[in-house]
């Protein structure tokens, strides 16, 4: 089978595997693999749990992947058993500040340093230990302030370690997909990307129900991009598995394509063993050479600029409940004050300079857009100038809504199927004006406000209480949402939630459906074009509904120059996705 040009595919052979596998059984995997999927790499687990792989296994294991082609690199799992007792963590990743545990740490990687030139930590290398000794180091810091000072230590003490047995060694971290919660285990990225040689990033995305995690699936490519702008150049790859979907094996599929339409360098199948024998491997090899032709033509993924700080916290996963909701986000834990347009969360108000930029931003020009948890945060801190919209801690409930941007003299209103609750803000008329409106009896609350500040233009986005809720609401609330997220942007949706939308800085452009069934997205161009054309097919689209343009309201006498726009339908099936290119 041929290698894929534009991305190498790896797998994580893990020890449990090792464990129990002769030569005989690893060749016979490696021979499933030759059918369908070219393999580059493999990542040779030494440690996990209770499981240790002896060096000269180890060699003999690696000697045979090379013989077979495939490039090696060591991995480790850092859960443990030392000496029998369990310590109170979660999984039982390791205790480091224990020094039996540190000490058994150290005799894992100094093993594996001999051996391989390259190794990654798999997603454990964090801790949630309380026992007696890390309660008393603790003392009166948080656990989240003593676990991010303890990692940052322990990083610099195993790849120090390392490189004493190997001068020449790459050594790679990998990060979970909850990257919400990183700060409170420990997991570090401000720091040690820079202690690590680089990092890798967890994809899994699966089912958003039935999972603690809520994770929702268009984080696949999201947290790719914010572990890119984290360590540019140097994010390794994103990191898939099957669990979770196995039921459907259109979701397996859809975490390596949105991983790859993210422009992942590398994709980590896990686990090697664990896809033998499946309809898993066949269907993701014939994926993957339709995925490559697709990133050959892909320029660089563009968004709106959504900052999430180091250590941020605070409304988990509100920007990927958006991306689900056709917004293309470009997530970064650094602020970007020259970005046409910037998201700013609940997790940004954990920056200690965020209202300081926030009002130097939009002063000289910016497009912002908070959230109502940023709002909250930033209420006693200076926000109040920048807007007459108050919380009031009171909540309504409705289905029926008004459209009407401040800058546009049409007015449109729509009805969705379900209520959905929202917190009630007052604001004052005529000093701030609210774009999109909540209707409940003879009333109306906002939704999406906006203000002028400086040269700029300032949005609150009100979400509901339970962000699922975005998916209740009507195409046209949608539309009028990613309208102002996409500002400084060729393209964006108008769509039921549901559908993702992939930019790019190249006019290039693609959609994907997780809707129940065959359903139309309309595709919205910022400017004068020819139509759109399908990369693949190479049919073209020039169909298209010109949109209301910018008009005086009232006694005004001028309005915000915005180019005009263009609405083009496109039909997509569950689960299918389509790329295309704006023809000027």
């Amino acid at each position: 089978m041929e290698p894929c040009k534009h991305f190498k595919v790896a797998a994580y052979v893990y020890a449990y595997y090792l464990a129990r596998a002769d030569d005989a059984e690893i060749q016979r995997g490696i021979d499933f693999y030759r059918q369908y999927i070219h393999l580059d790499k493999v990542y040779i687990e030494n440690h996990r749990g209770k499981v240790d792989i002896p060096p000269q296994r180890m060699r003999e294991v690696k000697a045979l992947f090379a013989q077979n082609g495939i490039q090696t690199s060591g991995g480790i799992t850092s859960t443990q058993n030392v000496n029998g007792v369990r310590k109170p963590s979660y999984f039982d990743s390791f205790c480091y500040t224990d020094p039996e545990h540190r000490k058994e740490y150290r005799r894992i990687v100094r093993e594996l340093a001999g051996v391989f030139d390259e190794i990654i930590l798999d997603d454990f290398f964090f801790t949630a230990c309380r026992c007696e000794m890390c309660i008393a180091a603790k003392g009166r810091q948080s656990w989240k302030d003593y676990r991010l000072k303890l990692m940052e230590d322990f990083s610099h003490e195993i790849v120090n370690l390392a490189r004493t047995i190997n001068p020449g060694i790459n050594f790679i971290i990998k990060y979970p997909n909850w990257y919400e919660a990183y700060q409170e285990t420990g997991y570090n990225p401000g720091k040690q990307k820079d202690i690590f040689h680089a990092i890798y990033t967890g994809t899994e995305t699966r089912n958003p129900v039935y999972n603690a995690q809520h994770l929702q699936r268009y984080e696949s490519y999201s947290i790719i991009r914010l572990m890119e702008n984290t360590a540019p150049g140097r994010n390794g790859g994103g990191w898939i598995d099957p669990y979770g979907s196995s039921d459907n094996l259109n979701t397996y599929l859809e975490q390596a394509d949105l991983t790859l339409f993210a422009k992942a360098r590398e994709l980590m199948l896990f686990n090697f063993s664990d896809m033998v024998d499946t309809n898993a491997l066949p269907a993701l090899g014939n994926e993957l050479r339709r995925v490559d032709k697709l990133v050959e033509r892909m320029g660089s993924p563009v968004g709106v600029w959504a900052w999430e700080p180091f250590d941020g916290d605070g409304e988990d996963q509100a920007y990927n409940y958006l991306g689900m909701c056709g917004a293309a986000i470009e997530p970064s834990p650094y602020m970007n004050m020259d970005a046409p347009a910037v998201l700013f969360t609940q997790s940004t108000a954990c920056a200690p300079d965020a209202m300081e930029k926030l009002e130097a931003y939009v002063r000289k020009g910016g497009n912002a857009i908070v959230t109502i948890g940023f709002f909250r945060q930033m209420i006693d801190k200076g926000i109040k100038d920048l807007t007459s919209v108050r919380p009031t801690g009171r909540h309504v409930l409705g289905n029926e809504y008004m459209i009407d941007h401040a800058n546009y003299t049409n007015v449109h209103f729509c009805r969705g199927v379900d209520q959905v609750l929202f917190e009630i803000l007052s604001y004052k008329t005529n000093a701030t004006v609210s774009d999109i409106s909540l209707i409940a009896g003879e009333h109306n609350f906002p939704i999406m406000t906006e203000d002028n500040y400086g040269k700029g233009r300032f949005f609150i986005l009100n979400l509901p209480e339970n962000y699922a809720d975005l998916y209740k609401l009507p195409l046209e609330v949608i539309h009028g949402i990613n309208k102002h997220l996409s500002m400084g942007q060729r393209v964006y949706l108008g769509c039921q939630p549901k559908f993702n939308l992939f930019a790019y800085n190249n006019n290039v452009y693609g959609i994907v459906s997780y809707r129940p069934m065959t359903d139309k997205a309309q595709v919205i161009v910022r400017g004068a074009c020819k139509g759109l054309r399908d990369l693949e097919s190479g049919a073209v689209y020039a169909d298209f509904l010109p949109l209301p343009t910018p008009a005086c309201r009232g006694d005004a006498t001028t309005v915000i120059d915005e180019p005009a726009e263009y609405c083009f339908d496109i039909r997509l099936q569950p689960g299918q996705y389509r790329f295309f290119e704006v023809i000027d």
